[in-house]
């Protein structure tokens, strides 16, 4: 399963690294990592032909093109086969929660990241 994960903060990538390191290494997963809105869209219109990207997990929070935009961008284009957009936003954020619902989000994680959950969520089991 190939994973995008698009968050301005660069050390998300280490963290992710971490917690997936059996994942990554038994190639149960793999990480794409951009650290803006606009380097996602970029990526994804790079891989368009082969939109191998299954899953998209954005921050809401990020400077210049928001999680916001680039959920409603990603909803707007790619249709075949349409990626899985979870969100990751900061707890508490109910309004920013709300318009990604309406937006086409397919779900929601809350910062700090559980991947507890995550791996849950993934259906991948210890």
């Amino acid at each position: 399963m190939k994973i995008l994960v698009v968050d301005d903060e660069r050390d998300i990538q280490t963290l992710f690294e971490q917690r997936f390191r059996k994942e990554i290494k038994d190639k149960i997963v793999e990480f794409v990592f951009t650290f803006s809105g606009e380097d996602a869209l970029a990526y994804l219109n790079d891989h368009a032909l082969e939109q191998e990207a299954i899953l998209i997990l954005s921050d809401i929070n990020m400077p210049g093109m928001s999680g916001l935009e680039l959920l409603e961008k990603i909803k707007q284009k790619y249709h075949k086969p349409p990626p899985v957009v979870m969100m990751i936003t900061a707890y508490g954020d109910g309004e920013n929660h709300r318009i990604a619902q309406e937006l086409g989000a397919d779900d929601f994680l809350t910062k700090p990241v559980d991947f507890a959950l995550l791996k849950e969520k993934l259906k991948i089991t210890k």
